[in-house]
This record gives C-alpha cells, sequence and structure tokens, in this order.
C-alpha cells in the first residue's frame, strides 16, 4: 500500500521550502526507495505512470498515482474508459467523471474516491458504528477476533479494517435500497478506496445538491412527498440515514437522488437512533418549509418512527402471495 499520507506532506513541500535543496532530494529518493522495496511491481509500474498518467484529467503527481491505485482495477477491467476531471473535491473523499462504455451501458459515470486515511477526520463515528457489521474488503462480514479487537483499540490496523468498513457500508446500503427502488444513483462496483456509480448531471453540469436550488411551490411539495417515501423505504430496510439533508439529495430534471451513506446504521441496534432520526427529518424540513412546504417535522419524525414497526401494504400484498 502506497504511503498517502507521505505523498501529502511531500506535495506540500514546494509552498514551504524549495525542493532542490539536497535534504529534500534525499528524502524523495528515500520514499521512492522505502516504497519500491514495500510494494514491489506494482507501486514501480505506479512510478512509471507519473508522467505518462493515462487519463484525460491532469491531476497532481502524488493525486494521479493515488487515481491509478484507486481507479486503476476498474479502468484495466474496462468499467470505465476515461477519468474526465474532479467534480467535487471534498476532506473525506472525491468525486470524478468518468467516461462509461457498454459495460455499464452508461456514457458517464462517477467515481467516488475515498482520501487517504478519511477516517481520521470522522468524528464521533462510534454513534453510527454502533450495532453495525463490520465489512471487509470482499464486503463479507469481519469475524476474526485480533481484527474485531484492532477496530476496538483504533490500532493502524484497525483504522484501515475501518476504512475499509465504511466505504463498503456506502456501498452495500446503496445496492439495498437501490434494488428496492430508492432514490439515489445506481451503484456499479466497489474496490480499494473507490464507489463507481451512475453519474447525475450532463458533461458539463452535474448535478447541484438541493440545498442550492429554489423550487416552485408545486416542485417543492411533489418532491418533498418523495423524500418521505424515501425515508419509509430505508425505515423498511431497518436504515437511518444519518447525515440527511438538502446538502445529500442531488436535484436533477426536477427530481432528487439521496447520495453519501457511509454512515448509515440499523436503527434496531443503535441508541442513538431516534436523536439522528429525528436530526435528519429536521433538517430536511427546515429546507422544504423554506419552500413553502408546510410541514412540522418533529410530527413527521413521530408518524413515521411509529410506522416502521408495521408492515407496509406491499409487504403485507408479498407474504400473501408467498404463502
Amino acid at each position: 500500500m502506497i504511503n498517502i499520507d507521505a505523498f501529502e506532506e511531500l506535495d506540500e513541500l514546494p509552498s514551504k521550502v524549495a525542493i532542490k535543496k539536497p535534504i529534500f532530494r534525499k528524502k524523495l529518493q528515500q520514499l521512492k526507495a522505502n516504497m519500491s522495496a514495500s510494494a514491489g511491481n506494482s507501486v514501480t509500474s505506479l512510478m512509471e505512470c507519473e508522467d505518462d498518467f493515462p487519463y484525460s484529467y491532469k491531476p497532481s503527481r502524488f493525486e494521479g498515482r493515488w487515481l491509478i491505485e484507486s481507479l486503476g482495477c476498474f479502468y484495466d477491467e474496462r468499467w470505465f474508459d476515461d477519468v474526465l476531471r474532479m467534480i467535487k473535491g471534498g476532506k473525506e473523499a472525491s468525486v470524478y467523471l468518468c467516461r462509461g462504455n457498454e459495460t455499464t451501458g452508461k456514457d458517464l459515470l462517477a467515481a467516488k474516491v475515498y482520501r487517504p486515511r478519511m477516517y481520521r477526520n470522522l468524528k464521533d463515528d462510534h454513534v453510527y458504528r454502533e450495532g453495525r457489521t463490520q465489512f471487509d474488503e470482499a464486503g463479507l462480514e469481519i469475524r476474526d477476533d485480533r481484527a474485531l479487537k484492532a477496530i476496538e483499540k483504533r490500532t493502524n490496523f484497525g483504522l484501515s479494517l475501518l476504512q475499509i468498513d465504511w466505504i463498503q457500508h456506502e456501498f452495500i446500503t446503496m445496492q439495498t435500497l437501490y434494488e428496492s427502488g430508492g432514490a439515489l444513483p445506481k451503484p456499479f462496483i466497489c474496490a480499494n478506496n473507490a464507489i463507481l456509480m451512475e453519474y447525475i448531471g450532463d458533461e458539463d453540469v452535474p448535478a447541484p445538491t438541493l440545498n442550492t436550488v429554489n423550487l416552485t411551490h408545486r416542485s417543492a411539495a411533489r418532491l418533498f412527498g418523495k423524500v418521505v417515501e424515501n425515508v419509509r423505504l430505508m425505515l423498511r430496510h431497518n436504515l437511518i440515514h444519518g447525515d440527511f439533508s438538502a446538502y445529500n439529495l442531488l436535484y436533477w430534471d426536477d427530481d432528487i437522488y439521496m447520495i453519501d451513506f457511509p454512515q448509515s446504521f440499523s436503527y434496531q441496534k443503535n441508541h442513538s437512533a431516534w436523536m439522528i432520526f429525528n436530526r435528519d427529518l429536521e433538517r430536511v424540513c427546515q429546507y422544504f418549509s423554506r419552500q413553502g412546504v408546510s410541514v412540522d417535522a418533529e410530527n413527521l419524525a413521530q408518524s413515521l418512527w411509529k410506522e416502521k414497526d408495521h408492515p407496509s401494504i406491499l409487504e403485507i400484498e408479498q407474504q400473501i402471495v408467498q404463502e
């Protein structure tokens, strides 16, 4: 595994001191030697790609290496043909626009690439992880006692496992909700530090987040109804988003798409479930209230919370069919 923290440190050097000084040349050479020794031919290959980045997007030197490591397997397996540009940068992850092909049938795709050691930026993560299944890089439950102990103690190994789990959890949640008819981008594949999914927007402009959009009263009322139905869908799957707001809803062609699920969790196994759910509904309702929708966030949250323990009409119909 490439030491991305060292990459980030070196990326900042030119702004602090001239790289021509021998001490820094030596540091860079030593880093490359250490990386080659620890990671073998894969890192050597990445080094050779430094001046020949295979995509249209032209990142910084070290970002390019990170993208090759994170997206290289998708590219080799022809999930996409090109990385066109970054469409969103963030402390935890950046999103890149990719040129699709016949593998997905999509002209454009979005690759969400988590930043190196993004887990260090997460605060109060234990609130969301309470009662959650821990997943490994294959999307399987971690049952090894040593691994679980490392996670609990937050050793370096445990933190690396937590990052893998955070990404896998988002992908599995997206799959579950999309396959059940949820309003979100279709997820295609997850590996290394990235999730490849459907892109919402056009080649020139990505879909904006809902908080930046002013809706007509009719559109606001209709879309609020869709949001509520998707909250019901999450509850039927024993899920709470955990960070739900107009900032995590995309708006395109007068429709909405939910995004960002890494902190989602099971309400049945989390003592903070009601508090977080109530906060999610309050944040969403604040936006729609500003758009002219009359709604009582507290009453809506309580109503939906009571519903969660009763089967939906669809579930009753499915049970009758099965019987």
